[in-house]
């Protein structure tokens, strides 16, 4: 069995982003709110008044500060994947960053978003091989492995900012999908420390914005916020899959179950009513519940509850003693965000 223990840098890393969130989030509202950077609501949309959309500041800004804060602690693992990964996802950070404020059309994020991916993969982040049942390991052609590299990257960056339409519901899966990542690496013989590094500082600086996320929510993390969290997402899974030479290589399917759902069945949906699968709509799984008749806190909840379950089982599957740590790490998480949102609550009331 292999021995799971976290190290210093994970926690480390994840509380500074976290603490940081606390402190960045309340900034980039009031920022926003001054220059009339705001989401407004339309047809399309349910939130009923203008909210402040540059949530992927604060998300992008605590992860690199957190980055800059262990450097000086000396718990950076310097690797060229490593800057590759911040490279990468800043840039996508950029691309959803102007789009939020001036707009972008989806052909032209689309060729941006296959630019960023194509460097990634030049500095060596790739789908090499996979591995099939009876016949084993099998070597990609170079094509092909670009193929496939390109299309999850970029395919898992736009499926969870597809999620991203109900207050709380992006933050929360990509939190959930970041721990369960950063806990299966470490399951890894030998373990993966940059990969588990870079996951859970991601979910740190989620845990700090979702606590002005979830509904009613006072900030947007926009598309800013979605592509970096989507891309690092889907280049720690690409990563983790050159290190698995099994089955495990495919746990990631089941971490980013909500995501790979979504946007499989939109993509179905809009191909067959003859219209882009990048042009945003009002039929996703959310707004489906929605429809259903829940309510917005409802509806995140059985998908968090359903993210939860597939982290579990890939935990389960990718080493078994990880499953006890990514408990530990939901109720962590929970206890964190209900006492934030508990001690602002109490700020407001004395207001």
């Amino acid at each position: 069995m292999t021995v799971l223990q976290l190290s210093e840098a994970n926690v480390i890393g994840t509380v500074i982003a976290f603490i940081l969130g606390l402190f960045i989030v309340p900034l980039v509202i009031s920022f926003s709110e001054k220059k009339g950077l705001l989401d407004k609501p339309n047809e399309r949309k349910i939130h009923s008044h203008p909210i402040p959309r540059l949530g992927g500041v604060s998300i992008w800004i605590c992860t690199i500060l957190s980055f800059f804060a262990l450097i000086l602690l000396s718990y950076y693992p310097y690797r060229s994947l490593l800057s590759g990964l911040l490279v990468g996802s800043s840039l996508m950070f950029l691309l959803g960053l102007v789009d939020d404020i001036f707009g972008l059309s989806a052909k032209f994020k689309f060729l941006i978003q296959i630019s960023i991916a194509t460097i990634v993969f030049c500095l060596g982040v790739k789908i090499s091989s996979i591995f099939l049942p009876i016949i084993g390991l099998i070597d990609l052609p170079l094509c092909i492995s670009y193929i496939l590299t390109i299309g999850w990257i970029v395919g898992i960056s736009n499926a969870v900012n597809f999620i991203d339409g109900v207050d709380g519901l992006a933050g929360s899966v990509i939190t959930i999908s970041a721990v369960t990542i950063g806990l299966i690496a470490l399951g890894l013989t030998p373990t993966d420390v940059v990969i588990s590094l870079v996951g859970f500082i991601l979910a740190g600086s989620m845990l700090g914005f979702l606590t002005y996320n979830f509904n009613p929510a006072k900030i947007f993390m926009g598309d800013s916020g979605a592509l970096f969290g989507g891309f690092l997402l889907a280049t720690l899974s690409v990563m983790y899959s050159m290190k698995a030479n099994d089955f495990k290589m495919y746990t990631p399917l089941l971490v980013l179950a909500v995501p790979i759902i979504d946007i499989t069945f939109s993509s179905i949906r809009r191909i067959l009513k003859g219209t882009s699968p990048f042009v945003a709509d009002a039929e996703h799984i959310h707004h489906k519940l929605l429809n259903f008749g829940l309510s917005q806190n409802q509806a995140v909840f059985v998908l968090v509850i359903f993210s939860l379950i597939m982290g579990w089982l890939a935990t389960y599957i990718a080493a078994y003693d990880t499953t006890k740590y990514f408990v530990y790490a939901v109720i962590i998480s929970i206890v964190m965000i209900i006492l934030n949102r508990y001690a602002k609550t109490g700020e407001n009331n004395k207001e």
